[in-house]
């Protein structure tokens, strides 16, 4: 470890210095070289100053023995005195530059008690370095440990104070500061109280008091601290009393970790947990988690209380239990194949709850190990026996629903039986006078070529009106005829349709100059001879009422609205006043004179019976004057 820095007096610095000497800073050999040198050149020195017959001859190079020591350490320290004793004896001692003794007794003792000695004070000298060298290391550590502890306080996560009994600061680390979001100068000017919530002072001070009457060591609760912005911060508050060895309260430590975060989301597990109860309620749900390996069945957040369930836990033998007789198979079977992962367990079946039996559906996913194998299940149960009972009433009113339908379609297709049987004898009976006074006025006619203009006016009349009269009942029966019969849907080139009927319309009438103009590729599903008939009152419809139309023309086309395919069939004719459009698809109803434009009323009607068969629509959209527009389709309108 490095040592401190020496500080002071030039004197103090070099003390400093030795006393912080590490000698095995320098390899062995360097310190080795080092006291030999020293130790020659103290040699040297002791040969110089005094004559050789003087005292102290082992003076010098138990100095020079010293500064080794101090140098290298008690090796190098013992090697410089074993050094100066050869020296000694071999230059200082009788005879001189020999290792011949004049009285070796004398010799022996004094290089012995010189050996001692010298071991002794280059001992003292090592055992010193060490203990400096323990004393450095220990002051070291404790230095590392008091840096460690302050930056514990000042660099911790958590908020950290010590203050005395009266509430004053004696320090406060940067987290406690950051938290309540004063600065350090503004925090150490105040008083805890003056940023803790009114509402939790009262329960700090009682667990303050408990703890300095020796009633508790130490206590933690969680309060409130008003941020300086204004907002509150939650905060998890740890005190212990300092005392001191008399046992007297010495100061406050206090830890306080920021729990704010902790408490929104605790707030929001509460409401998503109230939420998930109302949904529960409001759904008639349980939900509920079970442990396959146990097979105990444990209902979640209280749940069992929504369905009126007598306990929150059971065990598959209970449930098996409580199950109706007949459905048990079924609920063994489909849990047995879920388990295994052969199947989904959603399943139907009766419980015995409340001395009646009730219908549940449940639902369950299954969490599985590493190697498949079921080890948990989460499902939701729900109470269905109301709408087991609404199914079961709902069936019992369809079949009888379908009983009565069945009665009334009888009974109407009788009706219709008889109303059309009526229809065509109404219509034969109706045909022969009809016949016989058209014979009779042809007759009168014929056989008296010498009646005056009115009576001729007159028999004219009588036939008319009598062909009139046969048309109306034709148009009739046309009306009933398309409104009956099975309808069959093929594939119909309205296109092909449109052309060749216009064609028939200009062969029969060549002296008309009428331009059309039939869309390609017009197709639709419809019964063909349907289709047929209504394409020929809308395109007789559009020849008639352009009579008097100079450049008369005739369109064709198709339009796409809302995903419906419209056909139309526009022209330039007389057209109509829209606000008489109510009257337009009525039986033998006629927006214009009789003496304008010939008809009986009875086409676009007809048209209006074709469309609805085909669950379509009929739309007019005219002017008079500029021509009308009929469009239709022949398939209701569906939405996904």
């Amino acid at each position: 470890m490095t040592p401190p820095s020496p500080t002071g007096s030039p004197m103090q610095r070099v003390w400093q210095r030795v006393a912080d000497w590490q000698p095995d800073r320098h390899s062995i050999w360097t310190r080795l070289a080092v006291a030999l040198v020293i130790t020659l050149l103290a040699a040297w020195m002791r040969v110089a100053l005094a004559p050789a017959e003087s005292g102290g001859r082992f003076i010098t190079l138990s100095l020079a023995a010293a500064l080794s020591a101090l140098y290298g350490g008690f090796r190098v320290g013992m090697f410089s005195t074993v050094l100066g004793m050869l020296v000694i004896n071999f230059v200082l001692v009788k005879p001189y530059f020999s290792f011949a003794f004049e009285d070796p007794v004398e010799a022996f003792w004094l290089n012995l008690w010189h050996l001692v000695t010298q071991f002794v004070v280059v001992g003292a000298i090592a055992l010193m370095q060490r203990q400096n060298r323990h004393l450095r290391e220990a002051t070291a550590l404790i230095q590392q440990g008091k840096q460690q502890l302050e930056d514990t306080f000042e660099q911790g996560a958590t908020g950290m104070t010590h203050s005395h009994l009266n509430g004053e600061w004696i320090r406060i680390n940067q987290t406690y500061c950051d938290m309540i979001g004063y600065t350090k100068a503004e925090m150490l000017k105040m008083h805890f109280r003056d940023f803790t919530h009114p509402d939790d002072l009262e329960l700090d001070l009682a667990h303050f008091h408990r703890a300095l009457n020796d009633e508790v060591p130490h206590y933690a609760f969680e309060k409130r601290y008003i941020h300086k912005l204004g907002h509150f911060v939650w905060a998890y508050l740890t005190i212990s009393l300092v005392r001191k060895p008399s046992g007297e309260a010495d100061y406050v430590i206090a830890v306080v970790q920021d729990i704010t975060a902790l408490k929104h989301a605790e707030q929001a597990l509460r409401t998503s947990g109230q939420l998930l109860r109302q949904a529960h309620e409001l759904a008639g749900l349980a939900s509920w988690q079970a442990d396959v390996a146990t097979r105990r069945f444990t209902t979640l957040s209280g749940s069992h209380e929504i369905l009126g369930l007598p306990q929150a836990d059971f065990s598959d033998e209970e449930l098996l239990a409580l199950t109706h007789p007949d459905d048990r198979p079924g609920v063994m079977r489909q849990w047995a194949l879920a388990v295994q992962g052969k199947g989904v367990y959603d399943i139907e079946y009766r419980l015995m709850f409340g001395g009646e039996w009730r219908w549940f559906t449940v639902r369950a996913e299954f969490e599985r190990d590493a190697h498949g194998r079921a080890v948990r299940a989460l499902g939701v149960t729900r109470d269905v026996t109301e709408r087991k009972r609404s199914e079961v009433e709902i069936q019992r009113l369809n079949t009888s629903l379908e009983h009565r339908i069945q009665e009334r379609t009888q009974a109407l297709k009788a009706a219709y039986d008889e109303l059309e049987s009526y229809s065509y004898a109404v219509a034969h009976d109706l045909r022969s006078p009809l016949r016989i006074i058209n014979g009779f006025a042809q007759a009168l006619q014929e056989d008296h070529p010498a009646l005056d203009a009115n009576s001729l006016a007159h028999l004219q009349r009588i036939m008319a009106a009598s062909k009139k009269m046969g048309e109306l009942i034709d148009g009739l029966l046309t009306l009933s005829q398309f409104a009956r019969g099975e309808l069959q849907r093929k594939p119909v080139n309205l296109s092909a349709i449109a052309t060749r009927l216009l064609e028939e319309f200009a062969g029969t009438e060549p002296q008309r100059q009428v331009g059309w103009q039939v869309e390609p590729g017009l197709h639709a599903m419809a019964d063909p001879a349907l289709v047929e008939a209504l394409m020929q009152n809308l395109l007789h419809n559009a020849w008639k009422y352009t009579a008097r139309t100079p450049d008369a023309h005739i369109r064709v086309y198709a339009q796409e609205s809302g995903g419906l395919t419209r056909f139309c069939v526009s022209d330039n004719g007389a057209g109509f006043d829209m606000a008489r459009a109510a009257k337009l698809f009525q039986p033998f109803q006629r927006l214009h004179m009789p003496h304008e434009f010939g008809g009986l009323g009875i086409g676009l009607a007809t048209s209006l019976r074709i469309v609805q068969r085909h669950s379509g629509d009929l739309q007019a959209s005219a002017a008079p004057g500029q021509g009308a527009t009929f469009c239709f389709s022949l398939a209701a309108r569906t939405t996904a």
